[in-house]
């Protein structure tokens, strides 16, 4: 894997300065949040997670998402800018690869994101709650299953944003699917599976993960990792 010039090529965009904003904006979702109605959350039933995740989460979840939508546009832009994907037909690397490096490198940059939002509900439970037994299993599970969760996304984005050669075609497409699932009921057992719309699920209780989202989400995923495979094929078979 060429994991370490996918880093390098993204010094020629703006994924970097992405990442770090979108994890200070989702961050400061909840404490925002708590500053300005603390009077409205703090009297309410439920674990601290409960309450913040319920009262900041479809706000943090659009915004990670639309953060995901916009690197996987970054990520592929430089390929296409100059005919450069074109010159990588004539080296010995497999385009493949070069996709699931990318998978990699977004997996990599959306942990930053959930590390500073998990950051964020832990200082605010902490500042206006108080932190009681089973708290950081419960957001450590929170947080992996909103990684396994926002995996289909990930992966469909990048497959979008590499079939487009325009960028801002793969955006508008990504976008219009991101808006679509805000309009989802969350609750919805169908729906919900849209793979923009499994990010804006929330696991706290104490089995974890959500079953049927969980294996809806392997299953997308290994679709979308077929579907990769042979949309590959099938371009190379017509260029």
């Amino acid at each position: 894997m060429n994991i370490f010039l996918e880093c390098k090529k993204i010094k020629r965009t703006g994924f970097v300065p992405a990442c770090l904003g979108g994890a200070v904006l989702a961050a400061s979702i909840p404490i925002l949040t708590m500053a300005f109605r603390f009077q409205t959350y703090q009297p309410q039933a439920g674990s601290p997670l409960e309450i913040l995740l319920r009262a900041n989460w479809q706000m943090m979840a659009m915004l990670h998402v639309l953060f995901v939508v916009t690197g996987a546009c970054l990520l592929y832009q430089t390929e296409y800018t100059d005919r450069a994907m074109e010159k990588l037909y004539t080296l010995p690397i497999r385009e493949s690869a070069i996709f699931f490096d990318k998978v990699i490198l977004a997996v990599l940059a959306s942990l930053i994101v959930l590390a500073a939002e998990a950051a964020s509900i832990a200082f605010c439970s902490y500042y206006w709650f108080s932190i009681r037994n089973g708290f950081w299993n419960a957001l450590g599970r929170q947080a992996g299953s909103a990684l396994v969760l926002l995996l289909p996304c990930i992966v469909l984005s990048l497959l979008i944003a590499q079939a487009c050669k325009n960028m801002w075609v793969s955006l508008g497409i990504c976008v219009v699917c991101v808006f679509t699932a805000v309009m989802i009921p969350t609750s919805h057992p169908v729906l919900s599976l849209f793979p923009f719309a499994l990010p804006f699920q929330i696991s706290t209780g104490a089995d974890g993960l959500p079953s049927p989202h969980h294996l809806a989400a392997g299953g997308e995923l290994l679709l979308f990792a077929i579907t990769e495979l042979v949309f590959l094929k099938v371009r190379r078979s017509l260029s």
